[in-house]
């Protein structure tokens, strides 16, 4: 049996879908169908069964897939290159939008320019991802799953406050207090868009209803530097967005967590754990080195009006 074929049919059987593994493995969807056609007929077995939702796997599939991942493990410990410092190979990152457009590029950024071998995914999804069904190698989240095999491990703390455009508070009357935030527009998540409690942060400003609002943290961001209103943005997104300030700072201040998610049988890898440990570490210093940006540059404003 090749490594290859059963490479094939693992992806199919986590995707359940042949154009969404076809993805994840570089091929089409029709070249991943004959792989799973030719696996079949050597082994004389039906491996799944076409459904409305997909490829479902049959009795028989769901015997091999634990064969199929104990041969992805021995065929990753053999790529490995313990004591030569370098990682390589690829390494698939989901994480919150947040996470992902304002930490993960500099930190993939520095982690292939120190490790050459090494090719970074970094996969931005407003929800929760599926280690499971390997839709990525690991996964950032702001809170720790209640239930399933996941390793979990605490990353960092982050700070999050309530911003907004210095066009927008200079034709605004000034905010003291949370009274003065009454009449002022606001923006956060959809609500029925929420994905995890940890983001249900709009009424620790007082108001209940968004008059913008985004599933993205990121668009939210930008409609916050357009001058559309107020919004709880993360302290470590702030020097990406000139002309933003923190408002209330001492006020309406929120503290969350990222943790990382890994498969259970990951922590058998030398190269996972070390590939975590090294996120983990760029993380924490990424968001401490903004977090004390922002607080410096207030800091030294002379204009400090709604902090």
């Amino acid at each position: 049996m090749d490594w290859d074929d059963l490479r094939v049919f693992l992806a199919v059987a986590r995707a359940e879908s042949l154009s969404a593994a076809g993805r994840r493995l570089g091929m089409d969807a029709s070249t991943v169908g004959r792989r799973v056609a030719r696996l079949e007929t050597a082994l004389g077995r039906v491996l799944f069964a076409k459904t409305p939702q997909g490829y479902a796997v049959t009795a028989e599939g769901a015997a091999l897939v634990a064969h199929a991942e104990a041969a992805e493990a021995a065929a990753a410990a053999a790529a490995e290159s313990p004591g030569q410092g370098q990682l390589a190979g690829q390494l698939r990152i989901g994480a919150p939008d947040g996470c992902a457009n304002y930490l993960l590029p500099q930190i993939a950024a520095r982690l292939c320019a120190d490790h050459p071998g090494l090719e970074i995914q970094i996969v931005a999804l407003p929800r929760v991802f599926n280690l499971s069904r390997r839709e990525a190698d690991m996964a950032i989240a702001v809170s720790p799953p209640d239930r399933g095999r996941a390793a979990i491990q605490k990353i960092t703390d982050y700070q999050l406050h309530l911003a907004g455009h210095a066009d927008y508070l200079a034709a605004h009357p000034p905010i003291a207090s949370r009274a003065d935030l009454r009449g002022h527009r606001m923006i956060g998540y959809i609500q029925d868009m929420i994905f995890d409690r940890e983001l249900d942060y709009l009424a620790e400003t007082g108001s209940a209803h968004a008059t913008l609002s985004s599933n993205s943290v990121s668009v939210q961001m930008q409609a916050i530097r357009a001058g559309a209103g107020l919004g709880i943005v993360h302290d470590f997104a702030i020097p990406f967005a000139p002309g933003v300030r923190r408002v209330l700072a001492r006020d309406i201040a929120l503290t969350r967590a990222f943790w990382l998610l890994r498969p259970a049988d990951d922590r058998r890898s030398d190269r996972l754990n070390r590939l975590a440990e090294a996120v983990t570490q760029a993380l924490r210093r990424e968001v401490a080195r903004l977090e004390a940006l922002v607080a410096a540059t207030e800091a030294a404003r002379p204009d400090s009006r709604g902090a």
